[in-house]
């Protein structure tokens, strides 16, 4: 492994983890009533595309840096961690929201279906610490497929 420890926020994780649930919801589910909200799919991948190569743009981070730090609304939980693994996670979940985008038109449901496993592998990391996106991370360094 070439990285070594930082501190790592994971209240920040965390806020990131609720927007994408939060936002997938809202399209989904508010697009059955009002068409233009499944436009929010496609806005969320280059949103998480951005944010995974430049921080300054990580827009649900930044809510939480800028607004919901500094008021003390979400307390900070600083951890000993590795960020690249969030952020392969997070530019994996930007791909996949892609993908989905790009399916809307021809396959909607298949779009949303995948927009939503993307919701729903945010709610496993939000709930219960397990994040797949990580685990992928790992196991392609360990493979030697990228430098991890």
């Amino acid at each position: 492994m070439s990285s070594a420890l930082q501190t790592v926020d994971h209240s920040a994780l965390k806020v990131n983890q609720t927007g994408i649930i939060v936002t997938v919801l809202v399209a989904v589910i508010g697009s059955a009533f009002f068409t233009p909200l499944i436009w929010l799919i496609p806005l969320l991948a280059i949103v998480l595309l951005l944010g995974t190569f430049v921080p300054q743009l990580a827009l649900f981070k930044q809510l939480y840096f800028q607004v919901l730090k500094p008021r003390g609304i979400v307390k900070p939980r600083p951890v000993q961690d590795r960020p690249e693994p969030h952020n392969f996670a997070q530019g994996l979940g930007g791909v996949f929201l892609a993908v989905a985008s790009v399916l809307l038109l021809p396959f909607e449901i298949a779009g949303l279906a995948l927009a939503l496993l993307v919701a729903v592998l945010a709610f496993v990391n939000l709930a219960f610490g397990y994040c797949l996106g990580c685990q992928i991370y790992f196991q392609l360094g360990k493979r030697g497929l990228i430098r991890a």
